[in-house]
């Protein structure tokens, strides 16, 4: 059975709602995309699919296909069927793309701009952390050119090459790169390879004559935005569009490129670049700088990253979504500049993955940082962060440890930093905490 073409694949999807690629999910009128995984094999639930009411399952089981053509799309590889797809239908698209990557914070900034964005446009973007080499096509996918006037997509690499790959098909005009810090070091080769990793995303501008957002703040970004000749830069003195700064705790509070001053429900000087990114592309888009203030103020992050969580014992800052070093020191140094008595103050980290041959030296290096503070409590969880042990700290090998040991010296009226990585899961603390 011959393989089917692009287009005429296209031409499927144009007549189903949406694209899956989980045969768990509703599958009403969708394109099934039959995706293989390390331990399972996609065309096996693509019956499964069209049975609950998937219009025509993509597969790479000729003999299959072969059953019932009318149903089945036969393709050698789903994975690549559906990057090509998204890249083909990236191509029926007139509308501004903007890119979203970065070390730290992409996932906030991308929604920051999103709101702003949606102020004056309809927006898609995307959705959760859909943001690898399945959800960057998938998003794609999602556009409606009848719907949307634009579109964010957030893109995430723990490796080299992986940023272009996705520029590749989905072509965005303007892009933007949160910071270069110390995340995903084992994939990346080094502090180096990220850089070059995520500066891939510039350089695919410069080659397309797009536009990018360049925060002037961070060490390595003012020189690969000198690669973009259309570039529109952020937050500095100077900068085209500068903002200032008031204060970090509890809540930022700033003030924009006009002077307009903006009251966020988010904490920690991390983020007042995260949302002067947003206010960045906002203006540069043509946003009024009285709807950019009102949707940086309404944003309310529940995603797990830097949520203000008040129980009824104490006061989180809730960030467990992912860690690194880069994000680890920030959100140390966020939580020692809170109003408050340092004996209040409560660190609760977890083991920082994917850094490879440098975790012992990071995981080291952030125990000399905390041992630096002078926070009432250190609670160190994973085998990793035995490096980071000082005296006074406490170490628990799990996070079932941690949970028991919490549930046995409650703590009361205490500001806790929570962070780890996302395999870590502490999210689930905080029913102790």
């Amino acid at each position: 059975m011959s393989p089917i073409s692009i287009p005429d694949l296209y031409a499927h999807f144009q007549q189903c709602r949406r694209v899956s690629t989980d045969s768990r999910q509703p599958q009403d009128q969708t394109l099934f995309v039959a995706l293989n995984g390390p331990s399972f094999r996609g065309a096996d639930f693509a019956p499964q699919a069209l049975a609950q009411g998937a219009r025509v399952a993509v597969v790479d089981d000729a003999a299959l296909a072969a059953t019932d053509p009318a149903r089945y799309a036969y393709v050698p590889d789903t994975l690549l069927a559906l990057q090509e797809l998204a890249h083909y239908h990236r191509q029926q698209l007139s509308m501004p793309v903007v890119a979203v990557t970065g070390s730290n914070g992409k996932t906030t900034t991308k929604e920051l701009l999103s709101a702003v964005l949606s102020r004056r446009y309809r927006v898609q973007y995307t959705r959760g952390n859909l943001n690898n080499h399945i959800g960057v096509p998938l998003t794609l996918l999602s556009i409606d050119p009848q719907q949307h006037d634009m579109a964010v997509v957030e893109m995430g690499a723990n490796h080299q090459g992986e940023i272009d790959s996705y520029c590749r098909y989905a072509e965005p005009t303007h892009g933007l790169i949160t910071n270069i810090g110390k995340a995903h070091l084992e994939g990346f080769g080094g502090a180096e390879g990220v850089a070059k990793g995520k500066g891939e995303l510039f350089r695919y501008l410069a080659e397309t004559g797009g536009t990018a957002f360049v925060n002037t703040q961070d060490a390595r970004l003012p020189a690969l935005g000198q690669l973009v000749p259309a570039r529109v830069t952020y937050p500095s003195p100077g900068d085209t569009y500068p903002a200032e700064l008031l204060t970090a705790a509890p809540q930022v509070a700033m003030r924009l490129f006009d002077g307009t001053p903006v009251e966020a429900t988010i904490t920690g000087a991390y983020n007042f670049v995260n949302l002067a990114a947003a206010a960045a592309v906002g203006a540069h888009f043509g946003v009024p700088s009285a709807d950019i203030a009102a949707a940086l103020a309404a944003y309310d992050p529940k995603n797990n990253r830097s949520q203000l969580v008040r129980t009824e014992l104490n006061e989180l800052i809730l960030d467990a979504y992912n860690a690194n070093p880069s994000s680890m020191a920030a959100a140390i140094a966020s939580l020692a500049a809170r109003p408050g008595e340092a004996a209040r103050k409560v660190a609760i980290l977890a083991d920082m993955f994917e850094l490879g041959d440098e975790s012992a030296a990071e995981h080291h290096a952030l125990g000399d940082l905390l041992a630096r503070q002078e926070f009432g409590l250190v609670l160190l969880i994973g085998t990793e962060m035995q490096r980071a042990q000082r005296p006074g700290f406490r170490h628990f090998a799990t996070k079932a440890q941690a949970a028991h040991w919490l549930h046995e010296h409650p703590l009361e009226g205490r500001l806790i930093l929570v962070k780890g990585s996302r395999g870590m899961g502490l999210e689930t603390l905080v029913g102790e905490l």
